[in-house]
C-alpha cells in the first residue's frame, strides 16, 4: 500500500470512529413504578376482534398496600421534571379497567399530549361497581404512588374520566372526598351525569330486551367487550348499569343536578340515542357558574372513518337497543363548547350521532376531547 493510499485509509477510519463517537445510543424505554413503557401501550386491543382474556387483564402496575393491580400508561420519553396531565379513568358498573381503556382510548395519545393515565378495576366481589369501603383507599393509594413517581409538582392538571357508574363515582369524589376536591382540575363525564341536569331531564330510559332499534346484521358475531373468564358475572354488561347512574349502590345517589362548590372544567359526552327527545340542552348551569358565554348556535363536528375498539357483547341480537348501543362503527360527533369561560376553563357538551351508551369512542373524537383537556387552564395554586 502506498503512503497516499495508507493516508486515505487512516483518514477514512478516523472519520468512522469520530462519527461513531458522536452517535447517541438508542434510548432505553423508561420504567415508572415497575411498569416498562411501550407504544402502543401494553395489552392493547387490535382494531377488531379483541380477545376476551386481554380485556380481562387487570393491569401492569400493583398497589403494594392492597396487592391489587391497575393500568398505568405514560409517555415513553417522559423526562425528569416534565409537566404532565394526570388522568384517573373509572369504568362503569359491571365493567373492567381494560375495557375502559379501550372505550375511552386516551392511552393512544399519551405520548403526543403528555398524559399519565391510571385505570383501576373496581373491587366489589361479583359486581364490578365502585364502593367507598372497598375501593376508595385503593384509589387514593395509586394516585399518591403516581404523584410520588412523577413528582406532584410536575402534575400540571388532574382530571377524572368516568363512564356511566364511573362518572357517578367521579361526581361522588368531587362532592364528598377532600382528597379529590383539592386535586381536581377537570372531569370528563362519559354518559355519567351532566352537571346541573337531573337525569330524567337529559337521559332516555333504557328499554328491556326486545325492540328498541334494529338488530345487528344477520350472522353478526360479537367482537369484544363481553365478560371474560373470571370477570363480571354472566350477563353483566361491561359498560355498567343503565344510563343515568348505574345499577344502584354507593355513588348512584349522587345527583349531578347538585353543583359542586369548586370550579373546574367539565366535558360531557353521550351517545345521540341516550338523550331524551328534547336532545342536547340549550344551556348549562355549570357553564353559567363558570361565567361562560351562551351555547353556540351550531356545533362544530368531528368525523371519524375508523370505529372504536369495544362494545357490550352481552346485549346484542334480541337484547339490542339503540339507547344501549350496537357494534362499534365510524361516525360523526357534534361538540358544543361554551365560549369565554372564566379563568381559561372549558365546558362542553358532546353527542355522538347514531350512537348509544356502550359503543367505544372513535379516535378523532377521543383526540378532540384530549385537546380540550390539555387546553383548559388548571387550578394550580
Amino acid at each position: 500500500m502506498t503512503k497516499t493510499a495508507l493516508g486515505r485509509w487512516l483518514a477514512a477510519g478516523a472519520g468512522l470512529l469520530a462519527l461513531a463517537s458522536c452517535q447517541t445510543p438508542p434510548a432505553q424505554p423508561i420504567t415508572l413504578l415497575g411498569v416498562p413503557c411501550s407504544s402502543p401501550p401494553p395489552l392493547h386491543c387490535p382494531d377488531e376482534k379483541c380477545p376476551g382474556d386481554l380485556i380481562g387483564n387487570t393491569g401492569t402496575a400493583k398497589d403494594p398496600k392492597t396487592g391489587r393491580n391497575y393500568f398505568l400508561d405514560y409517555p415513553c420519553d417522559l423526562k425528569p421534571g416534565e409537566k404532565v396531565t394526570f388522568v384517573l379513568a373509572l369504568h362503569g358498573g359491571g365493567s373492567l379497567g381494560n375495557w375502559q381503556r379501550h372505550y375511552f382510548p386516551i392511552m393512544d395519545y399519551k405520548d403526543k399530549y403528555r398524559l399519565v393515565i391510571v385505570t383501576p378495576d373496581a373491587g366489589a366481589p361479583g359486581t364490578g361497581t365502585w364502593s367507598p369501603t372497598v375501593d376508595d383507599a385503593h384509589i387514593h393509594n395509586i394516585v399518591e404512588q403516581v404523584e410520588g413517581a412523577v413528582g406532584k409538582e410536575n402534575i400540571k392538571a388532574f382530571w377524572l374520566a368516568g363512564h356511566s357508574f364511573g362518572g357517578q363515582t367521579s361526581n361522588r369524589f368531587i362532592m364528598n372526598d377532600p382528597f379529590f376536591t383539592e386535586r381536581v382540575d377537570g372531569w370528563v363525564s362519559l354518559s355519567g351525569g351532566r352537571l346541573g341536569s337531573k337525569r330524567a331531564d337529559v337521559r332516555a330510559t333504557i328499554p328491556g330486551p326486545g325492540p328498541g332499534g334494529p338488530p345487528p346484521a344477520a350472522g353478526a358475531t360479537p367482537l369484544a367487550g363481553g365478560p371474560p373468564a373470571g370477570g363480571p358475572p354472566a350477563g353483566a354488561p361491561p359498560a355498567g348499569g343503565p344510563p343515568g347512574g348505574g345499577a344502584g349502590g354507593p355513588g348512584a345517589v349522587i345527583d349531578a343536578a347538585i353543583l359542586p362548590e369548586k370550579p373546574f372544567s367539565f366535558i360531557y359526552e353521550a351517545g345521540d340515542h341516550e338523550w331524551t327527545y328534547k336532545g342536547v340542552p340549550k344551556e348549562s348551569k355549570w357553564a353559567q357558574k363558570l361565567g361562560c358565554g351562551p351555547q353556540p348556535a351550531q356545533p362544530r363536528q368531528v368525523a371519524d372513518v375508523k370505529a372504536g375498539y369495544v362494545y357490550d357483547s352481552t346485549r346484542q341480537g334480541d337484547s339490542a337497543s339503540r339507547i344501549w348501543g350496537f357494534l362499534p362503527r365510524p361516525g360523526t360527533a357534534n361538540i358544543w363548547e361554551y365560549p369565554d369561560c372564566k379563568d381559561g376553563r372549558i365546558v362542553a357538551d358532546i353527542t355522538r350521532l347514531d350512537k348509544g351508551h356502550t359503543e367505544g369512542l372513535e379516535p378523532k373524537i377521543t383526540e378532540e376531547i384530549v385537546k380540550m383537556m390539555v387546553a383548559a387552564k388548571p387550578d394550580r395554586t
